[in-house]
């Protein structure tokens, strides 16, 4: 497969994306998509964001988490300098 055919082939997955409009809808695509272990290692992503944007340190945020410290590394970096988590990741003190 040539890199045209893969990022049509993504293309069609973000279009598939966007189509959801509930929490449902997106639990009933992750599972066909995504392993258990899958859909969980992004959520614990997700949550580790969440706490570091908080101002919690790498050792809580593990403890707290579970997270790898490359994986956190990571999360962390995308913090920095990526765009989705700022855009999309609330504080989850501000989900309360």
């Amino acid at each position: 497969m040539d890199k045209t055919q893969m990022k049509e082939m993504v293309d069609e997955l973000y279009q598939i994306l966007l189509k959801l409009e509930t929490k449902e809808d997106c639990r009933i695509l992750l599972e066909d998509l995504c392993t258990i272990k899958e859909v969980e290692q992004m959520a614990q992503r997700v949550r580790a964001a969440q706490l570091l944007s908080e101002g919690n340190t790498y050792v809580e945020v593990i403890e707290k988490t579970d997270i790898s410290s490359a994986t956190l590394s990571r999360v962390s970096r995308c913090l920095q300098y990526g765009e989705g988590y700022k855009k999309f990741i609330v504080p989850s003190t501000n989900n309360k």
